[in-house]
Order: C-alpha cells, then sequence, then structure tokens
C-alpha cells in the first residue's frame, strides 16, 4: 500500500495530492486540444476540469488492486501536469503508470522527471515486478519518453481500437523490477 500523505520533492519538482486551488493551474493545460489530442477525454470545459478535479483529490492511494493515485506536478508553485499509478494486478504485480504535462513546459525533462518518480513508487515502495505504459503511435514524444526511462517497447497495436471515431493504435512499453534494479535505480 502507498498513501502519499506529505510532498514529494524530486530535483526539480514537487509531486503531491491535488487541491482545490489547483483548478486554475489545471484548466490551463487540461483545456488545451494539444494536450487532449492522445487522451481519452476531450478538452476540458471550466465545469469538466471542477469535476475531474474532484475526482483526483480522492486519488491518493493505492490500498487495493484498481485504485490509480494520481498526483500534481508542481513546478516552483504551479501546477504543470500529473503523473499516475495504477494497480493493475496484485496476484501479479502489476502497475501502469502514465504522465501529461502542459506543452509549455516541454523539452525540458520535467516529464521524464516526474514518471521517473512513479516508476520508483511502483517498484521500490508498492513492490510491483512490473510496471507498464502505453501511448498513441503518434506521441513520439511519450514513446521518446518510454524509452529515456529504460522501458522496453513490447507490442504495436494497429488500428485497434476506435479512438475520437477513426481508427487507432497503441504502443506498449514495459520495465520489470530487476530492469529497475540493473539500471541502478535510473536518475
Amino acid at each position: 500500500m502507498i498513501e502519499i500523505n506529505a510532498p514529494i520533492r524530486t530535483e526539480r519538482l514537487v509531486l503531491r495530492p491535488f487541491t482545490a486551488a489547483d483548478e486554475a493551474d489545471m484548466l490551463a493545460f487540461e483545456s488545451r486540444p494539444d494536450v487532449a489530442r492522445y487522451l481519452f477525454n476531450e478538452p476540458r470545459t471550466p465545469e469538466g476540469n471542477a469535476r475531474e478535479l474532484a475526482v483526483r483529490q480522492e486519488q491518493t492511494a493505492l490500498r487495493a488492486e484498481g485504485d490509480t493515485l494520481l498526483l500534481a506536478v508542481d513546478l516552483e508553485g504551479t501546477v504543470i501536469g500529473y503523473t499516475l499509478l495504477t494497480w493493475l494486478s496484485e496476484q501479479h504485480r502489476q502497475g501502469e503508470f502514465g504522465y501529461v504535462l502542459h506543452p509549455g513546459h516541454g523539452g525540458r525533462g520535467l516529464a521524464t522527471e516526474a514518471a521517473r518518480e512513479m516508476l520508483r513508487l511502483g517498484f521500490e515502495e508498492l513492490g510491483l515486478h512490473r510496471v507498464i505504459g502505453r501511448c498513441d503511435p503518434r506521441n513520439e514524444a511519450s514513446a521518446r519518453l518510454m524509452g529515456r526511462l529504460g522501458m522496453r517497447q513490447e507490442a504495436h497495436f494497429v488500428e485497434s481500437e476506435i479512438f475520437k471515431g477513426a481508427w487507432g493504435g497503441e504502443l506498449h512499453f514495459a520495465m520489470l523490477a530487476r530492469e529497475w534494479e540493473a539500471a541502478g535505480r535510473p536518475n
């Protein structure tokens, strides 16, 4: 089990539970079409953003299979994205992680820094054996990020689902606990 009660500090970021005060920061990236492009949701309206924020404020722990831990990515007091870890299987010690970052903060390694911390939580705190990440094949930046983290691409599903009204594909990446350990808990 993992429960986040205090902020987690990385080199440049603070990963922490969302609060009501994050609504405007969250809307600044969640309302953008370029952010929603590869996500299952559409750009968020202020009302939809407020509803989603209320859900995220409750996602502070992994207590049981199926739970999601979702943390705000805070850069110098501004929420610029989020990162998450979902406990897929307790028996098989499987998890899935993800991340979203405001495009205005891209290209500086911030998403990598936040994602790396979620992998650390999954492997070192929750004791997962395997963590996966998925992305749209057109989302080259996300695929490169997972490669930089040391994850291996395991699958490319071509036109495997209807995504926003058209056939879409999916790339699957994964890392095992032993690969995380062998990499020296990459920084």
